[in-house]
This record gives structure tokens, C-alpha cells and sequence, in this order.
């Protein structure tokens, strides 16, 4: 099918990784414990299109300026940490307010939650190297469909992978109705989720190929 072999145990290791914690994953959670269900989705919606793009980009081929050049892999590295650190400082200083205040202007919320989401998918290099050496493995190099091969799987991966985001984002509003009432507890999953997001970024900055 379109150049495409062991199409089943793509979906399995697709889900496999999904299922695994990292970046991504902690950004949909801390944005859903500090701000709700609502901005949660907005989040993981904004994940799923970074790594839409992500996709694309591998099955194009542009992913290989990141794998070939040192420069634009720190470069993107380092946008993307800065970008995390920035987030971080931000909710730091969000004043206390209770869940029933927040709600009153979720439209805000949403909003940058989604560009928020993308900006730091599409800032990690890691995920470009990842979606260049993954998908590749699943297409017959003598196929003269590659392309379309390529960006089946991207689309398949991207549509398991939303599932999976919003789902955590789901799970996490239920939690955060149970732990959040008033002030202090949503000034505290602020500051926790900017501590994250700030462990993040320097996380991102420090890693290596």
C-alpha cells in the first residue's frame, strides 16, 4: 500500500511511543493542572499540529538540514529552551486567582495554549531527527510512491498521537477539579507548572544529539 511495509507494527510502536513521557506530555499536563481542561485541549491540539508540521517536513526532506548542520540543530535547541524558560517565568509570576475567575476568560487561554503548543513542538530538533529516522523504516526505498508513503504514516502517527494528547489532557482536568479549589491551590499549580516548564527548557538545552 503506497510503498509501505509491516504497516501494523508501525501503529504499534507508534502507540508505543506515544504512551512513552516527554516533553510534550508534560506540556499538555502542566498546562491543564495550572489552567483547566479547556486550555489542556487547546494545548494538545497545538502539540498534534507541531508535529503535523514535523511530519511534513521529514517527508519532504527538510528535516535533514537539522541532521546535516550542527548550527541549525543548537540553534533550533536553543530557540526552543529559551522559548520554555519563557513560559515558565511567565506562569512563576501569575498571581493567585481561584478555578471559577480563570474560567471567566478561557478564550485567552486557548489561544495561546495552542500557539504555545506548537512553537514548542516545532522548536525541539529532537523530534525532526526522531520523525526523519522513524518513518523511513517503514517505506520501500524502490517504492515510486515514497512521498505519499510518507506522509500516510505522518498522518497516521499524527491522528494516534492526538488521541493520546487529549486524552491526557482529559485525565488531567478530572485531576485538577479534585485538587483545585481557590486561590492558594491554583497559585501553587502555577508555580509548579513554571518550575516544570523552566526544568524543561534547560533539559532541552543541554541535551545532545
Amino acid at each position: 500500500m503506497f510503498g509501505i511495509h509491516d504497516y501494523g507494527l508501525f501503529l504499534v510502536t507508534g502507540l508505543l511511543l506515544n504512551l512513552t513521557p516527554g516533553q510534550d506530555t508534560l506540556y499538555i499536563l502542566g498546562r491543564t493542572l495550572a489552567q483547566g481542561r479547556p486550555t489542556g485541549i487547546a494545548a494538545a491540539l497545538g502539540i498534534s499540529v507541531g508535529t503535523a508540521l514535523h511530519c511534513m517536513a521529514a517527508a519532504l526532506g527538510l528535516s535533514t538540514v537539522v541532521a546535516a548542520s550542527d548550527t541549525a540543530f543548537v540553534l533550533l535547541k536553543l530557540i526552543g529552551a529559551a522559548y520554555l524558560v519563557y513560559l515558565g517565568w511567565g506562569l512563576l509570576r501569575t498571581r493567585a486567582t481561584a478555578i471559577d475567575e480563570t474560567s471567566r476568560t478561557p478564550t485567552l487561554d486557548w489561544r495561546s495554549a495552542f500557539r504555545q503548543g506548537i512553537v514548542t513542538n516545532v522548536t525541539n530538533p529532537k523530534v525532526a531527527l526522531f520523525f526523519l529516522a522513524f518513518l523511513p523504516q517503514f517505506v520501500d526505498p524502490h517504492s515510486p510512491t515514497k512521498l505519499a508513503a510518507l506522509l500516510l504514516l505522518g498522518i497516521t502517527f499524527v491522528f494516534t498521537s492526538t488521541l493520546w494528547c487529549l486524552t491526557l489532557a482529559l485525565a488531567a482536568g478530572r485531576l485538577r477539579s479534585t485538587l483545585s479549589s481557590g486561590a492558594v491551590p491554583s497559585q501553587l499549580l502555577h508555580r509548579a507548572t513554571g518550575v516544570l516548564f523552566i526544568a524543561l527548557g534547560l533539559r532541552l538545552a543541554l541535551a545532545e544529539r
